[in-house]
């Protein structure tokens, strides 16, 4: 039945140094690193179904799983191996009966505009949870975890959080003002982003991170100190936040944002002095907190409390600018690709 449709596949060719294709290199990858492959759709085999994907999530992280060496436990892209990520689509065919035609899933084998594969890897969702069903890639999640179990969130506390115009940050800073922080400081890399924090996300105070060195700004929006740091980015901001940061302090190290692999603490005398908390952690450890999670974002935006953030890319031969956009802090809030039509 579906023989003659065409899907598109991204790929396949990841970043290498010039002359040598098997060897990958740290660097960001160029768009023409990337190949649109079009393939046959195949009918869905016994216990398979297939799926039209209708938005796929971008996110900095990919480029970790490109240049292979993250020290993350994550799965690397093999070079000619379609890429895959987090996905929402429709099932247009099925063999099984745990999924109907017609039912909206989320997977991971994003990337290309169908997917074909067992059953067992699509989750159905409810179809008319949200407004659009690319909410569901939203990163709320990793966020909510980020404070409520690797920070400790306290009512009361100043929590500063970097990167906070982008997806996971700006879910942070209105999660953290919701369960009661005191005072919630952002940074970001512009000054539209700036006035977008402390105005459309209600932060009560935020600054652009190239404005003069980062402890100085963090020191003038939280003359009281700071409690909770949610941590995107390392590097010059963690060292400041370590400077600026009340004792007993608590960093929740985020593993969503390549740009972690920056040079961190230079030393831990203030970590030991101030008897600090800095964890890491993976939303994928977590995984129970998601019926909670759920629960109370559904009611966030049910009662206008909270923003989702959205930059929608059309199109999937423009997801490789796309991603590179996002990493250089093009876009605001979660950045996803609309497919086909």
């Amino acid at each position: 039945m579906f023989d003659e449709r065409n899907v598109l596949e991204p790929l396949r060719h990841l970043p290498y140094r010039a002359g040598s294709p098997a060897v990958r290199t740290a660097c960001l990858p160029a768009p023409g690193d990337f190949e649109i492959t079009e393939v046959a759709v195949p009918d869905p085999a016994s216990g398979q179904v297939l799926v039209r994907n209708l938005f796929m999530s971008l996110d900095p992280g990919m480029l970790m799983r490109i240049a292979g060496e993250s020290g993350l436990p994550m799965p690397r892209y093999e070079v000619d191996e379609v890429m895959y990520g987090d996905a929402i689509g429709e099932v247009v065919a099925s063999a099984d009966a745990s999924l109907d035609e017609g039912d909206l899933v989320m997977h991971r084998l994003g990337r290309r505009e169908y997917a074909v594969a067992q059953a067992g890897l699509f989750r159905r969702v409810d179809r008319d949870a949200y407004p659009t069903p690319s909410t569901y890639l939203g990163f709320g999640l990793v966020a909510y975890v980020g404070l409520m179990d690797a920070a400790g969130l306290r009512p009361g506390d100043t929590v500063f959080v970097s990167s906070a115009a982008g997806a996971t940050g700006s879910m942070a800073g209105q999660i953290a003002r919701l369960k009661g922080a005191a005072r919630v400081i952002g940074s970001a890399g512009s000054r539209d982003k700036v006035a977008h924090l402390t105005g459309r996300l209600g932060f009560e105070a935020a600054f652009d991170y190239h404005d003069g060195p980062i402890v100085d700004r963090l020191r003038e929006a939280a003359p009281g100190g700071i409690d909770v740091y949610f941590d995107n980015v390392g590097g010059e901001q963690l060292r400041a936040a370590i400077e600026i940061m009340n004792p007993h302090g608590r960093v929740a190290v985020c593993g969503a944002l390549s740009r972690q692999r920056e040079a961190g603490p230079r030393d831990l005398f203030s970590v030991l002095g101030k008897r600090l908390t800095l964890r890491g952690f993976t939303v994928g450890d977590h995984l129970e907190r998601a019926p909670e999670f759920a629960a109370q974002f559904h009611t966030w935006l049910r009662e206008g409390a909270i923003v989702h953030d959205e930059t929608v890319i059309d199109g999937l031969a423009n997801a490789p600018q796309a991603l590179l956009d996002l990493v250089n802090g093009a876009y605001t809030g979660k950045t996803v690709v609309r497919l086909g039509s």
